[in-house]
């Protein structure tokens, strides 16, 4: 197990940045934005609300990214197969078996969550059960367990939700600032820049959010590739279950722009579309070509 999952002490010291990150430009926006209106409240309603949604993040993501994706517990009963290949792999890797979420859909793909191993979630779509074969629905479970081991999980599950506040905080001042606006023709030159000053920030955060979600995706799916490939010892099986994931059509419903980093597959991508120098920088998972190759070029003796 140690020499599988490697980077789970990192990860975790990324999330304790992450939160403390969020929480000081929770509180700067909060100060430019209640500088901008004129009232201090605003500064102290940022604090309490920062603190609120990192300890909500932190306890409840998961809970959170399941319901949004239309997720339901299954068990044993359920998928026999999909059970007793997700219990070998746990012993395997040395981690506790985690729950195991079917979103009822026909788009092959799958997601790991939960704050740590001890409360890991492996949420599978209908459609990857019905178009993958054993090797290669266990090269895709391992995929997400490597996530769970490696500590993944708790960061990019805490994205969905901070990212999420910092959009919606975002267009709630830009909403507010043309009414504002409208009401406040008057208001003196350094309200004036103030303004202007929290309009940018609120222009600026949603790209900054999106960027820290992107920076923290794109490498941890390497790095899940090939704790995958060495718990199965098979990474031929979790090449071609990506080669064949990427290539359906088929749209995921429940996907969405805050959740698109959580899933095995990127699912907003296009099948068959070339893919510019700039889209690659935006992408939220690396292309499903380079991930292959560094598959098929491990060696496992």
């Amino acid at each position: 197990m140690a020499t599988i999952y490697t980077h789970k002490s990192s990860n975790i010291r990324k999330t304790y940045v992450l939160f403390t990150l969020f929480f000081a430009v929770v509180i700067f926006v909060g100060w430019v934005f209640s500088r901008a209106y004129g009232n201090p409240g605003i500064l102290v309603i940022a604090v309490l609300f920062s603190s609120v949604m990192s300890i909500i993040s932190y306890w409840n993501s998961d809970a959170i990214v399941l319901k949004m994706a239309h997720a339901a517990p299954v068990d044993k009963n359920y998928n026999r197969d999909l059970w007793n290949i997700v219990e070998n792999l746990s012993i395997t890797a040395g981690l506790p078996m985690p729950k195991i979420y079917l979103i009822n859909e026909a788009a092959p793909n799958a997601f790991a969550t939960g704050r740590n191993p001890e409360h890991g979630v492996i949420a599978v779509t209908r459609g990857l059960l019905e178009r993958l074969n054993k090797t290669e629905l266990e090269g895709v479970i391992a995929h997400e367990l490597s996530h769970i081991g490696n500590r993944d999980t708790l960061i990019s599950t805490v994205v969905v939700i901070l990212v999420g506040f910092i959009s919606i905080a975002s267009d709630f001042f830009m909403r507010s600032t043309i009414f504002r606006s409208r009401d406040n023709r008057d208001s003196g030159q350094a309200q004036a820049v103030i303004m202007i000053i929290g309009i940018a920030l609120a222009i600026l955060a949603p790209i900054a959010a999106v960027l820290m979600q992107l920076a923290i995706s794109r490498k941890r799916e390497f790095t899940a590739d090939a704790s995958g490939a060495l718990l199965t010892r098979y990474p031929e099986g979790l090449a071609n279950a990506l080669k064949k994931i990427s290539s359906d059509a088929t749209p995921l419903k429940s996907a969405a722009n805050t959740t698109a980093h959580l899933w095995f597959d990127d699912p907003l991508d296009k099948p068959g579309e070339k893919v510019s120098r700039l889209h690659k920088l935006f992408m939220t998972h690396p292309p499903v070509e380079d991930r292959v190759r560094a598959l098929t070029e491990m060696n496992l003796s």
